[in-house]
């Protein structure tokens, strides 16, 4: 004890060795042992940091990755970037980079040596062999032509201006790192097993398969002792997220890559996992992008919140919800300013008779859709999708037919998104010379040639600022300040239809720059927000507003809803045009200058499929909607 003490928890200790082996000091022979305290090896050296929780955390820096930095992934060129169409020859401009006329002199380089190389200039770049690949991508020093990595490095030295970083980044695609084979963690950290799995392996099983193996550990009685209270605390909470229906989630999934709903489902079990009584939960929308069949273990979750003493009030629109609350308040009669009135209250079985109730006349069967009696037939050709394997894609082969409304429909997390929208989307854009983010994982994609466009219209917010709003977004804001610029008192003053813009200083209040408010820096708390004392929140200069079409300024018009929008400027083609976009929709009851970001995910879907209808008639174009029904 007293030399581990001394030797900072390492000792050598020799012992005399009778039978002669050992080592001779001092012509006496003696056996050398080794203790430590710590995780090292004496022979070779290796020495193993202590294991706790920081070591098995790829964001902490004791227990990530030191090439990837625990992000799993290393960013590098991407030849399927450089060369998008590898049916082109060199001297067609395969390689994209060097089509700029900025870098077209490498190009020259390239085919200026080709011939004494061997390498064909004309020829598709497919064809090429190993060996000419080389040239191309390493150069001749000799000739003092550096390739593409001599290319790429030149521009790394260089990346220190905005528009060369840019540039980089058009030709780079991220990879999983070769140190830890994409699992983020050290060498050390991954030697830590238990029951022949770390902790990456762990984090790759789906919820439901890491919950069965837990509670299959082969766990001594000691273990149990020790770790048995965490074994539970992790199968419950694991068994909550299979409750709520997002059981086949991998535990290492990013929160980013998940949908609206299941975000909100992940965040719910930890209210379930809580253990408290007395609050209150306000959920929104929490069956969002689930399948019916999912549906019952939502309902069940959401009960036991309740039966634990809580209150929980639900935003909802699925009639199995519904038909489960205790108590059920809807608004109405319409949507926008037709609505804001309480219509029912009480109990889901009075709804159903109330007479101005138009969710009890859906839920009774006296409303409904009717059925479609003419469908088309899928006579317009097909896209083949073949071999996608994307997340958890079974290698599968699936045709899309065009000319007609294409469903992809199935059970939650069966990969419909993976197929449609990470695999079918990027494989079309890619083929008609698209950028994308994210090249497909599948074999090919065929019947192409029948698109000239591909449109993905998600979820994703159309803006994050409050300078843009739905009459910009569609293009209506154009025609509409015209209009005000062509009234007398507008010519009168000069004003043209930028001074109508709350984006030009010609118009735009200087007090606000426009926004309509003013932030006020609290420094230790959050940012306050006052409505600009200078315009009272009109965004405009006073003598700006002083101008009225039709006896409203163009704040007054911008607080219109579309609805009303739509009758006050009877006669003007172009905006009642870009209007009834929104309104065909569903977005009659949006004001023209809502906020982009207060819109929800529903409506900014919607909102992009009215700016493409609106737009300037396309061609054959592929239409790709991701949960349009959504908030509907």
């Amino acid at each position: 004890e007293s030399a581990l003490e001394a030797g900072r928890g390492a000792a050598l200790v020799l012992t005399a060795a009778g039978d002669g082996a050992g080592e001779t000091i001092d012509d006496r022979p003696w056996r050398r042992r080794t203790y430590s305290r710590r995780l090292r090896c004496e022979t070779c050296g290796r020495q193993y940091p202590d294991v706790e929780p920081s070591l098995l955390n790829y964001n902490n820096s004791l227990g990530a990755c030191p090439t990837c930095e625990g992000f799993g992934n290393v960013i590098d060129l991407d030849m399927a970037r450089v060369v998008p169409n590898p049916d082109k020859s060199l001297r067609e401009g395969a390689v994209a980079p060097w089509n700029t006329p900025a870098y077209a002199h490498e190009l020259h380089e390239l085919l200026a040596l080709a011939d004494d190389y061997g390498v064909p200039a004309d020829a598709p770049f497919r064809d090429l062999t190993p060996e000419q690949l080389r040239v191309v991508r390493e150069g001749v020093p000799e000739r003092k032509f550096g390739g593409l990595n001599g290319f790429f490095a030149w521009l790394e030295r260089r990346k220190y201006k905005m528009h060369i970083r840019v540039f980089l980044s058009r030709w780079r695609s991220y990879y999983p790192c070769v140190a830890c084979g994409g699992m983020r963690l050290r060498p050390e950290a991954l030697a830590v097993r238990i029951a022949g799995r770390n902790i990456a392996e762990v984090s790759a099983l789906k919820v439901d398969q890491a919950r069965q193996w837990l509670a299959a550990l082969p766990l001594s009685d000691w273990q149990r002792q020790v770790g048995g209270l965490l074994v539970e605390q992790v199968a419950a909470r694991l068994e909550d997220l299979e409750r709520v229906g997002v059981g086949h989630l991998s535990i290492d999934r990013s929160l980013r890559t998940l949908s609206g709903g299941e975000a909100q489902r992940v965040a719910l079990t930890a209210a379930l996992g809580s253990n408290l009584a007395g609050l209150l939960y306000v959920l929104d929308e929490p069956s969002a992008g689930l399948h019916p069949a999912d549906l019952p273990r939502l309902v069940d979750a959401i009960g036991r919140l309740r039966d634990r003493g809580n209150t929980v009030a639900v935003v909802e629109h699925e009639p199995s919800l519904i038909t489960a609350a205790d108590h059920v308040v809807e608004l109405g009669p319409g949507a926008g300013e037709f609505g804001g009135n309480v219509i029912f209250q009480g109990a889901p079985a009075e709804m159903l008779d109330h007479p101005e109730s138009r969710t009890g006349e859906w839920l009774a069967g006296r409303r409904w859709e009717a059925a479609r009696r003419s469908r088309r037939e899928p006579s317009h050709g097909w896209i083949r999708v073949v071999g996608a394997r994307g997340n958890n894609l079974q290698n599968i082969t699936v045709e899309f037919p065009l000319g007609v409304l294409c469903l992809v429909t199935g059970v939650s997390g069966a990969g419909k998104s993976t197929l449609v929208q990470q695999t079918l989307y990027p494989a079309v854009a890619s083929r008609l010379h698209r950028e994308v983010e994210k090249l497909p994982e599948c074999d090919d994609v065929l019947g192409v040639g029948q698109v000239e466009d591909v449109l993905l219209v998600d979820q994703s917010p159309i803006g994050r600022t409050p300078r843009s709003n739905p009459v910009t977004y569609v293009k209506a804001f154009d025609p509409i300040r015209a209009a005000f610029a062509e009234t007398t008192e507008a010519k009168a003053r000069s004003f043209r239809a930028g001074h109508f813009s709350f984006n030009a200083e010609e118009g735009r209040c200087e007090a606000c720059q426009g926004e309509g408010f003013q932030r006020v820096d609290m420094r230790l708390m959050a940012d306050v927000y006052i409505k600009c004392p200078e315009c009272r929140g009109a965004r405009y200069r006073r003598e700006v507003l002083d101008v009225k079409y039709r006896g409203l300024n163009i704040a007054d018009v911008l607080d219109l809803s579309v609805r009303e929008a739509f009758n006050f400027f009877r006669g003007h083609k172009k905006v009642l045009a870009r209007l009834k976009c929104l309104i065909d929709v569903g977005l009659d009851y949006l004001r023209l200058g809502q906020p982009a970001n207060t819109l929800s995910g529903g409506e900014s879907q919607r909102l992009k499929l009215a700016n493409y209808v609106s737009a300037a008639r396309r061609g054959r174009t592929l239409f790709i909607l991701d949960e349009p029904t959504t908030g509907l």
